[in-house]
Formats: structure tokens, sequence, C-alpha cells
């Protein structure tokens, strides 16, 4: 891949491409969940407040920065933020944009094959006359180590493997590979997605049954979108709102920097960025609200939905659901949901791949061959723990300690560091009369001047709102007890996590020896993935030293 021919073939392309990695799995498993956890729709109000005055701001900082260092021949936020002030180290913060792609790669991509995995078996009838509890059933056993005699999940690592494959592939075709994988993916994620959609409207009450007598899936959307204005109170659900944001979006992630450092210098981001981000929206709130969340209300009710609403209902119960429609349907409708989530997963993780590529290939000569094979064999070391260490207690808890580790310190705290240093960066450094020329230049559209003072103050001010929120969480997330009766950290917070004390008081509290087991060798596997961590991101760290060691030499610094 060369640096200096390497473009976007179409504005469409870049668009679709820019689209594809916000649209991600997030979008329809994480943000149903944060929905009806926090309110159905008093979510609503605070998610779109923050999409505008965090979001949209933070769409067009890492617009406007990739641009920038595109121009220089950067292609990845190392060099990108080293460009934008002489102060050396920003090169080193620059190293959560390479960092977090990697990391999040390793267990995103497990994920992502079990789409893979959900539509062999759609098509295949595997779920064809399974109860809910079989099927939930089958997705213990597909994620269990413990169902093999090995200790090896077979299936789930055949298909891990194979969609790294297929990323790796496709990402050594360059930016035209990723660029043609937006094209076909994008749309057919919004057509499936808008079939089920119409699907799930259309029900009704129709699979009102004398267990579930309330099955409504229009009474799931109105659940949705009714607000209830005394939660809008609760700093809990801003902050979840906040943090939705973040997943949304893939800001603070180095994706966005890196596909803009490819755009032509005099080329428009304003209306772009606003293009890009507007159809990951519509994509989340729209369609991800008019599937799982009416589906699951359709079949078993609101009552139902609000107890069981998690991350792995669009695995133990979608393919239930599908099943009830009986025949042809159920088959199509089986692939056309885990269709849409391997489209939008692949569209994600291709675009976590690109910063690698970018900075091996301007740093060290890689070619596009090379810098895929070498993403692909690093994330594929970084993610088979996340494969090898996932099963389930006798309770039906989930042990999956290395990859809650990866997602919880790369796909959560790390974005929030990071788009709060690159705002710092762009806003206070670089400087906003620059940032502001940079955001406007050659843009089809002028951005409004109100932006100027969000993005100064409030987009910074929110962010590290959200930081210091999520480090000194109170204990229940009970923010007006805790500034009322005094503060007692909850086991959730950045603090208490690092000191794993949520672990150590139920080995303390613990009688049942393989229980105390259990719980051991989960410290350990915990701490193991924070180790996994910190090496790679030292060892990133210095590959950056060397490489700017090597710019020195050369008189490139």
């Amino acid at each position: 891949m060369s640096a200096k021919t390497e473009s976007w073939g179409t504005r469409v392309g870049l668009i679709l491409a820019m689209a594809g990695n916000a649209v991600g799995l997030g979008n329809f498993l994480r943000f149903p969940v944060q929905a009806v956890n926090n309110g159905g729709g008093a979510f609503i109000i605070p998610y779109i407040i923050c999409f505008l005055v965090m979001g949209v701001p933070l769409l067009w900082i890492e617009w406007a920065s990739g641009r920038y260092g595109g121009k220089f021949g950067h292609h990845s936020t190392p060099f990108i933020l080293d460009k934008m002030d002489k102060r050396k180290f920003w090169k080193y913060v620059g190293v959560f944009g390479i960092f977090t792609n990697v990391a999040v790669a390793a267990y995103y991509c497990y994920i992502e094959s079990w789409t893979i995995s959900y539509v062999f078996h759609s098509l295949t009838g595997t779920f064809n006359g399974m109860t809910q509890g079989e099927v939930s059933g089958f997705y213990d056993k597909y994620l269990d180590v413990r169902s093999s005699t090995t200790g090896i999940p077979y299936e789930a690592v055949v298909f891990y493997v194979v969609c790294l494959i297929l990323n790796t592939y496709i990402l050594s075709r360059g930016l035209h590979g990723v660029e043609k994988a937006a094209k076909i993916g994008v749309p057919l994620l919004l057509v499936f997605g808008g079939f089920l959609g119409i699907r799930s409207l259309t029900m009704g009450s129709s699979m009102a049954t004398a267990e579930f007598p309330d099955a409504n899936s229009i009474a799931g959307l109105n659940f949705l979108w009714k607000p209830a204005f005394d939660s809008l109170a609760n700093p809990t659900v801003w902050l979840n709102a906040a943090g939705q944001i973040f997943f949304t979006l893939s800001v603070g992630m180095g994706t966005i920097h890196c596909y803009a450092a490819y755009v032509k210098s005099k080329d428009d981001i304003a209306l772009n960025a606003m293009s890009a981000g507007w159809m990951n929206e519509f994509v989340e709130v729209v369609l991800g609200s008019l599937i799982v969340i009416p589906l699951a209300a359709g079949f078993f009710g609101v009552d139902w939905l609000k107890e069981n609403a998690g991350f792995g209902m669009a695995f133990r119960t979608m393919p239930y659901m599908f099943e009830q429609w009986g025949g042809v349907l159920s088959a199509l409708a089986g692939m056309m949901w885990f269709g849409l989530l391997f489209f939008a997963g692949i569209t994600s993780s291709l675009a976590m791949g690109t910063p690698w590529m970018g900075f091996m290939r301007d740093e060290f000569g890689y070619s596009r061959n090379k810098g895929a094979m070498s993403f692909g064999l690093i994330v594929l070391l970084m993610g088979l723990p996340t494969v090898l260490i996932y099963n389930f207690a006798t309770n039906g808890t989930v042990n999956s300690f290395v990859f809650n580790e990866y997602d919880y310190w790369a796909g959560t705290v790390s974005l929030v560091v990071f788009a709060l240093a690159e705002t710092i960066l762009f806003v206070w450094v670089f400087g906003l009369t620059k940032g502001w020329k940079e955001i406007n230049d050659g843009g089809d559209i002028r951005v409004p001047d109100f932006y100027k003072p969000i993005i100064k103050w409030i987009t910074p001010l929110l962010l590290l709102a959200v930081f210091i929120g999520s480090l000194i969480t109170p204990e229940g997330n009970d923010w007006v007890n805790a500034f009322q009766n005094g503060w007692v950290l909850d086991n959730g917070s950045i603090i208490k996590t690092i000191a794993n004390a949520g672990l150590k008081e139920q080995i303390a509290t613990a009688t049942d020896p393989a229980e105390i087991s259990r719980l051991e060798n989960q410290l350990l596997y915990t701490n193991a993935a924070r180790v996994l961590l910190v090496l790679l991101f030292a060892g990133i760290s210095l590959t950056v030293y060397r490489a700017y060691a090597k710019r020195i030499k050369e008189g490139r610094a």
C-alpha cells in the first residue's frame, strides 16, 4: 500500500466506510440494552444531547486532525498528533490510537465470528424445533470450553480463525478492499434491518400466549420512545448515554483519524463527518430500536424484556423468535439478523486494522500484504485467550475473564482517555482558531459558529465528567445518596477495578472450596489479561520510539 498513491476511490465509498466504521455490533446489541436498562425513552433524550454536544464535535475534531496529518504523509495517530504540536510526548499519547484498535479487534472479531456461525446454523436449520431453553443452551455450549473433552471449543476457534482470515484478506487489498466491503456491507445491512424492523412492527400482539398475554411489539416500541422525565435527574443515565456515544461513533479510537488522513487536503470533511455520523444514528436509533426491543416485547412482553435484557439476548433469544415464524421465513430472518450483525461487525473491524497498517507502511515500508498479515497475527495472539478462557459457572454466570478485561480497559477506559487528550490538543494546544479553519476548509457546509464554544468548553468538560464519573463511581451508581450521605466507591469504579476489589471481596466471603478456586482462577486470568494489555501498549510505544529514532536518522523528524 503506497502512502503516496493510496486514496479513497469515491466520496460515497468514503462516507460508507466511515459509517461502516461507526455502525458496529454495539448499534444492535448494546444500544437496545442500554435503552432498556436506563428507562427506555428517558435514555433517548440525554443520548441525543450527548451526540450533539460531544459526538458531533469529536467527529469534526478527528476528521480535521486526520486530514491535517495526512497532508504531511501521516496515516496513524502517533505522528498525526506529533505534527500538531512541537512537544514530542504527543506521539506516545497517539499510541492509544493503535493500541485500542488491536486490543478491541482481539475480542470484537470473536463476537463477529459468532455471527458467521449463526448464519450457518440458521440456514442449515440447527434451531428448528428448539425450545427457548435449548437455543440458550446452544449459545452456552458454543462458548463454554468445558463442553469439549480437550478444553478447546473447536467450532468457536474455527469460526474465529475464518473471521480473521477474511478481515486480513480484505485489509490486504488496501483502501479499495475496505471501500468495496463498505459498499456491499452497509447497503445490505440497511436492507436486512429494514425488513426485520417492518416485520417486527407488523407483529403487534399476534404472538401473545397464555404464558405471555402482554406480548405486543408496539408496546415495546412505546416503552422505548415514551420518556420518563424524572430519570433525567439521574447522573448515571447521562453517563451511560455519553458512554454509548463512544461505542456508537467509534470516536477515541484513531480509526477516523486514519480514514480521514487519506482525504485530499481541500476535500470536504464538515459535511462528510455529519453524513457518516447521522447515518450511524439512523441505524442505531431507528433500526436498532425497531428490531430487538419490539421483537422481544412482541414475543414475551415488556416486563420480560426489562428483566432479561442483555448482550446475549441477540444469540440466546432471537433464533427462537425467528423459528416461530416457521419455514423459509425463519431461516431467512435468521440469515438476515446475523448477516446484519456480521456486516456491522466487519466494516468496523476492518477500520481497526487500518491504523496499524498505515503506521507500519509510513514508518517501516510495509507492503499491504505484510501490514495485513502482521495485524492479523497480533490480533490472533491477543485474541485466542478470549476464545479459550470463556465459559459459564454452574449458575449461568459468564466467566469471560480476558474478554471482559479487554473490553473494559481497551474498549471503554482508553476511549475516554484518548478522546479527552485529543480534544485538549486540538482546542488548547493546536488552537481552536487553526482547528476551526481546518474543519471548514473545503467544506460543502460551514459549521455554525455556535459550535465554537461547544467544542472549546462543553465537549472537553463533558469528557472530563465522563472520565471522573467512571473513576469515582459511587456505590450502586447512586450519585444522589453519595452527595448527601458520603462517598463510598462502587466496585465498578476505575479505582476499585484496578484493585480488583469486587473479586477480592467475593474470595474473602466465599466458603465453598470450589467457588474459592473458581474466583482465584478468575483473579489470575484477570491479572494475566492486564499484563497482556500492558505488554501490547509497551510494545507499540517501543515501536513508535524506534520509528521516531529512524526519522531522526533519516532527517525526517
